[in-house]
């Protein structure tokens, strides 16, 4: 079958920490090594629901807060501070945008209830036909609900669909449902094995 749509990733594909050093003397104003900032960021309890939509991302943003023992006035700092070494990759961006409307584009993200503004903030919803936000619809990657939500909102087959993400568990997950799976490891790299994809 030929492809038809295109599924991208968001974080560590399309948005990448690019620059270390903001997070870096973030966790060192708290006494913390790098890795223990990123934890209650992205690992914790309160990250854990967030990603599912149990919980809304200022609810968890306050939850961070509490951990670092900052008041709810200087946590939008700490937020700025921890995603601004954080950066678009507009070549993928551009790309995604050449394909359509030959092929569909979707997003299958895992991210917090505030994702969706995020996206529309940058014009990067734009950019897809479909947006699959674990938040939105409680259930994350490498759980098969969110791979078929994505595929019934695109109205696609999964023998129809390349998907490009940077977790190894993540194309494991996609492939034993019938789709052909990219992992992400240099834009360059993706990009050349996903054009190959779309030439077949």
């Amino acid at each position: 079958m030929k492809i038809q749509a295109v599924f991208f990733d968001f974080g560590g594909v399309i948005q990448r920490t690019e620059f270390q050093a903001p997070r870096q003397q973030l966790a060192q104003r708290f006494g913390m090594e790098y890795d223990d900032i990123d934890n209650i960021v992205f690992n914790s309890p309160t990250a854990k629901q967030a990603t599912v939509g149990e919980l809304a991302a200022e609810k968890h943003w306050e939850a961070v807060a509490k951990r670092l023992k900052v008041g709810r006035n200087e946590i939008a700092d700490v937020e700025r501070e921890f995603f601004a070494g954080d950066v678009i990759d507009h070549s993928i961006v551009e790309y995604l945008r050449s394909l359509r409307p030959r092929f569909k584009t979707g997003l299958i993200s895992n991210a917090w209830s505030d994702m969706r503004e995020y996206l529309v903030r940058q014009k990067l919803d734009e950019v897809f036909d479909t947006l699959t936000i674990s938040a939105e619809v409680g259930a994350a990657k490498p759980e098969a609900k969110i791979y078929l939500l994505a595929l019934e909102q695109a109205r696609v087959e999964p023998k129809a669909v390349v998907f490009v993400d940077d977790v190894p568990a993540n194309i494991e997950a996609c492939e034993a449902l019938g789709m052909k799976g990219i992992l992400f490891r240099d834009p360059l790299e993706a990009m050349n094995e996903l054009k190959k994809l779309l030439k077949e």
